[in-house]
């Protein structure tokens, strides 16, 4: 008994620090697990004087040349650029004819998620906030604005000492009226020339989707043949996404893939201790940034060798790049390279059919041997339904009843201890502090009432990898991004604006608890009647999804409680009487 003493003050201990943990940094301040916050970290400037490699790549029109032969303008010496848009079905897309980069991407299927309803608003309006005025508009992934930088950027390296090739830091020219519709594809190309090369960009869009197709037609003007290589690269800052929550944490930040070394995650501040380790080189793969339900990705030519680059910044900026040799040009000659560009939601589905493990941008963990076919499972239920609210309530209903037998061994083996706790308690009063003689004469009563003291636990330990597995496919999942249930639940990804779910969630754990033993230490018993509040008062700020998830869990496990005891009480019955 004094281990589960033990056990149980930890796990309090623990919840506590972890409630008081997730509060700091919810109200902005440093959490109590790292001594500096990636975002306040300052990356140091590169060296201007590196060696001139031929795969240096001017990174960001603030700081300059990386590390190339040619120094870049900074920011107030470059050319202005010209904002130039593009629509299509899913987008709103500013590019910029300052090196032709993609500058702000609009996801006009995906709202900003400003609550204006619910508790917390309603406070908020006493004190006399107002929600901005951009709530319910559509999101942007993609921004240039100082504090929000996040950008697609693509360019040349690779020429003659003292000269430069068009890179994204080059002024281009929009080709033609500007955007083309052509069929279901909406085409728009920019056209620059440095050091006798010639380069036009096009960005090749569907209608409906969030893959984009880039072709860099490169051409040789001059009379001697030119080598030029082609980086891809991916421009963030190091901020956590407007929206992100202490309550749960979610990767922000580069990712890398290759069939070598799989799905790798290069976290901030890895990158700005030069601590980063990923594939360096591979022909094949891609390279992106994630964040909670989206991402962006640059996929290059597959079985091209290409040299993957994660690089700190100064101003707090990062970079993901790849850079792939274009080969020899000749005098006149043209040579055209293709990509894939990926800027939206982490839809598995799409992204799988783009790039093989582009899909993996929704990392799972140790648990993906699990989470994957439950999320495809979880795709399938959605479409019988058509409603993620409820798919989540069936999809727990049949978890439930697969485990049934598990967890009713697991309750009659709780309901039989409830049963025998007053003869317990009378033990532990006849032997007092004698734990040798106490801990036999239980033993003696665990025997002869055939009940394994460790039956309530074992069968609920092997369901945890399943209920884990569930957790980070409803947190991770976009699909529950704005997806309504009914009432008052308008947005399964973000908090119940009532409140009501988490109540409800607290009032279920609180019936468990008084339907299982009541432990016959006093301390332990007031431990487990404040858990409820605990673990209740974490939900209230976790997406409502996941909130639901528990509700029902819970009351579905008190229903198959309350039916196993009844069961046993008449089995009971029946044999006193015989």
């Amino acid at each position: 008994m004094d281990i589960r003493r033990t056990i149980l003050w930890m796990i309090f201990s623990f919840s506590l620090l972890l409630l008081w943990n997730n509060w700091q940094v919810y109200q902005g301040q440093p959490s109590l697990f790292s001594l500096t916050p990636p975002a306040a970290e300052t990356a140091k400037p590169t060296d201007k004087t590196a060696s001139a490699d031929r795969k240096d790549v001017p990174a960001a029109a603030a700081q300059g040349s990386a590390s190339g032969q040619t120094a870049v303008p900074a920011s107030d010496a470059a050319p202005e650029g010209k904002p130039v848009h593009v629509k299509t079905g899913v987008y709103n897309l500013t590019f910029d004819t300052l090196g032709a980069q993609l500058v702000r991407a609009e996801l006009l299927d995906y709202k900003n998620q400003e609550a204006t309803t619910g508790i917390i608003p309603w406070f908020k309006g006493l004190m006399g906030h107002k929600p901005p005025q951009d709530a319910g508009d559509a999101m942007y992934l993609l921004n240039d604005q100082p504090g929000d930088m996040y950008v697609a950027q693509t360019g040349l390296v690779g020429a003659p000492q003292g000269q430069s090739y068009p890179t994204h830091l080059t002024p281009f020219t929009l080709v033609g009226d500007g955007p083309v519709v052509k069929g279901d594809t909406t085409e728009v190309s920019f056209e620059a020339t440095a050091g006798q090369v010639r380069v036009v960009k096009t960005f090749i869009l569907s209608h409906n989707g969030y893959d984009i197709r880039v072709r860099n037609d490169i051409t040789n003007l001059g009379d001697q043949p030119v080598d030029p290589s082609l980086y891809l690269q991916l421009t963030r800052d190091g901020h956590e996404p407007s929206n992100t929550t202490g309550f749960y944490s979610t990767f922000t930040g580069p990712v890398v893939y290759s069939a070598e070394d799989k799905f790798q995650k290069v976290k901030f501040e890895e990158i700005t201790k030069n601590k980063a380790s990923y594939i360096q080189q591979a022909d094949n793969g891609w390279v992106g940034m994630v964040q909670h339900y989206f991402a962006t990705a640059w996929v290059p030519q597959q079985g091209v060798v290409r040299t993957n680059q994660a690089l700190a910044l100064p101003g707090n900026l990062f970079a993901i790049r790849t850079i792939e040799s274009v080969g020899a040009i000749a005098p006149g000659a043209s040579k055209s390279v293709e990509a894939q560009l990926w800027v939206g939601p982490q839809d598995q589905r799409a992204m799988s059919t783009v790039a093989p493990g582009l899909d993996l941008v929704v990392d799972y963990g140790w648990v993906t041997i699990i989470a994957k076919p439950m999320f495809k499972f979880m795709i399938w239920l959605h479409g019988l339904v058509g409603n993620w609210g409820w798919t989540i309530v069936l999809l727990t209903l049949l978890i439930k009843l697969v485990f049934y037998p598990l967890s009713a061994a697991s309750y009659r083996s709780m309901a039989k201890m409830k049963l025998v706790a007053p003869r317990m308690k009378h033990l532990k009063e006849k032997f007092g502090d004698d734990k040798a003689k106490l801990n036999a004469a239980m033993m003696e009563m665990y025997r002869t009432e055939k009940i394994n003291p460790l039956g309530g636990c074992l069968p609920m330990v092997v369901q945890i990898p399943v209920f884990i597995a569930l957790y980070w496919v409803l947190l991770g999942s976009v699909e529950m991004r704005g997806a309504p249930w009914l009432l008052w639940i308008h947005d399964l990804s973000v908090s119940d604006p009532w409140f009501i779910l988490p109540a409800f969630m607290m009032l279920t754990m609180f019936l468990q608890i008084k339907l299982n033993p009541t432990p016959p230490d006093p301390t332990q018993a007031k431990i487990m009647m404040i858990m409820p509040l605990v673990f209740g008062g974490m939900m209230f700020l976790f997406p409502a999804g996941l909130v639901l998830y528990w509700c029902v869990n819970n009351t579905v496990s008190i229903i198959q409680q309350r039916v196993i005891m009844n069961r046993l009480d008449r089995e009971k019955a029946a044999s006193a009487s015989s």
